[in-house]
């Protein structure tokens, strides 16, 4: 076969991949991992299981870890960060971070031999994705969200973050799938078993979003579909406590918000959880 013909072999191959997949691996306190991909390029977001569970999960969903790019790190919990040293030295693959972030996770990370500092607000590429990090307010150094795009696809992954500011929805806006916090629901946590000083954590600015207030952005998101933006289709609710929220309340109120507007297209909603991997969502 002559160079060109194969050429135009891989460009179909290509061009027949979704534009982007994104498969929740650990959502929750205990360790968050986000596998998104786009063509033949792919990353992990967080990597906050141990190495070993990492690759149990991505194994559950024909994953290969020799298929990961890069390891982008949304900020230095442990719960975020656990595993990205010990993936990142084992396969050889380069992590992703802002300064402030590495500077404080570093203890946690190990040594790694491929850094790569991003900054917010600036756009970078691995292979075929473009990744635009931004700010968020949560209490970390310089916490980020995430939009990732591929030819005409957008999807968005934004958790931990106390408040919804401008800045967040103007990267979400255009997103057709957004994975969202969705923490806690506000009467559960006012009469759970947390202590005060917890409670106002995160229920603080620098804290965590609740269901209503996922439900509000995401209402918002959907309403403000102009100029030939796609519609929201898919919401993944992310990072919910295990004691001050469940996966029914979540839904139920997420869903409430976004089926008010009898003007849009119906929106699937998904839960990821804390055990077990969720489905690979495809977006063309």
């Amino acid at each position: 076969m002559s160079k060109s013909k194969r050429g135009i072999k891989l460009a179909m191959q290509t061009s027949s991949l979704p534009s982007l997949s994104i498969c929740p691996l650990a959502s929750g306190s205990r360790g968050n991992a986000i596998y998104v991909s786009g063509g033949k390029s792919a990353v992990l977001v967080d990597a906050g299981l141990s190495g070993v569970e990492i690759e149990r999960r991505m194994a559950l969903r024909g994953i290969s870890p020799q298929s990961i790019d890069a390891v982008v790190v949304s900020h230095e919990h442990t719960d975020h960060v656990k595993g990205a040293g010990i993936f990142s030295r084992r396969y050889k693959i380069p992590l992703y971070i802002n300064e402030k972030t590495f500077n404080t996770a570093s203890p946690r990370l190990g040594s790694v031999n491929f850094l790569n500092y991003f900054k917010c607000g600036r756009p970078f590429n691995i292979g075929e994705l473009t990744i635009n990090p931004f700010s968020i307010s949560h209490d970390a150094a310089d916490p980020s969200g995430f939009t990732f795009e591929r030819l005409k696809a957008k999807l968005s992954i934004t958790t931990d973050l106390g408040i919804v500011t401008n800045l967040v929805k103007s990267h979400l806006k255009g997103s057709s799938l957004v994975y969202l916090e969705a923490n806690h629901d506000p009467e559960m946590l006012q009469y759970g078993p947390y202590p005060w000083h917890l409670k106002q954590r995160i229920k603080s600015r620098r804290g965590h979003l609740s269901n209503q207030e996922a439900g509000e952005l995401l209402c918002e998101i959907q309403e403000g579909v102009v100029n030939g933006d796609k519609c929201l289709s898919h919401v993944i609710l992310a990072h919910l406590s295990e004691e001050n929220n469940t996966p029914e309340k979540a839904l139920e109120t997420v869903n409430r918000f976004l089926g008010a507007s009898h003007k849009m297209p119906p929106v699937k909603v998904d839960v990821a959880m804390p055990d077990t991997p969720g489905e690979m969502v495809h977006l063309n």
